[in-house]
């Protein structure tokens, strides 16, 4: 009987986040990954794998935050994952809710720009994900975020 590989959904905005993102693939070898990002030409970087585009948001637009959670609802819903992993930005927040809401376990990992405080997302983040992790040990507190390293 064949085993059912573990579903992935890797989230992250554009820039820096989803370099971040892409530096994380070797942890889930094996799994069956879709992306999630704000640049549909980012699907090129992960050739045969699902992927989705979201809107970009920030605090400064608010109102685009509904197309947003729809858009991260939509790919929630058809991934089904068992798990949800983001390297940061604020919309990424919608994918660690939905993805609880489905059952999944979920990872937010701290943009390693944030070097002297947790981002204001990671801030949030650190009340929904399962496990939220800081790239600087200095940022570790009890009982999070963690730190197990740095994503360079």
């Amino acid at each position: 009987m064949a085993t059912r590989r573990v579903r992935v959904l890797a989230v992250a905005s554009g820039g820096g986040h989803w370099v971040q993102l892409l530096r994380l693939r070797p942890a889930w070898d094996g799994c069956d990954v879709a992306y999630a990002t704000v640049h549909p030409e980012a699907a090129a970087q992960v050739p045969g794998a699902r992927f989705f585009s979201f809107k970009d948001a920030s605090r400064k637009n608010k109102a685009s935050f509904a197309i947003v959670a729809l858009q991260l609802f939509r790919a929630v819903a058809t991934v089904r994952p068992d798990v949800v992993v983001t390297t940061g930005s604020a919309p990424a927040l919608f994918a660690i809710l939905f993805g609880r809401l489905f059952g999944a376990r979920t990872l937010w990992v701290d943009s390693i720009a944030n070097s002297e405080v947790m981002s204001s997302s990671g801030l949030r983040a650190r009340k929904l994900a399962h496990q939220c992790l800081t790239q600087w040990p200095e940022l570790a507190a009890d009982p999070v975020p963690k730190y197990w390293g740095a994503v360079l």
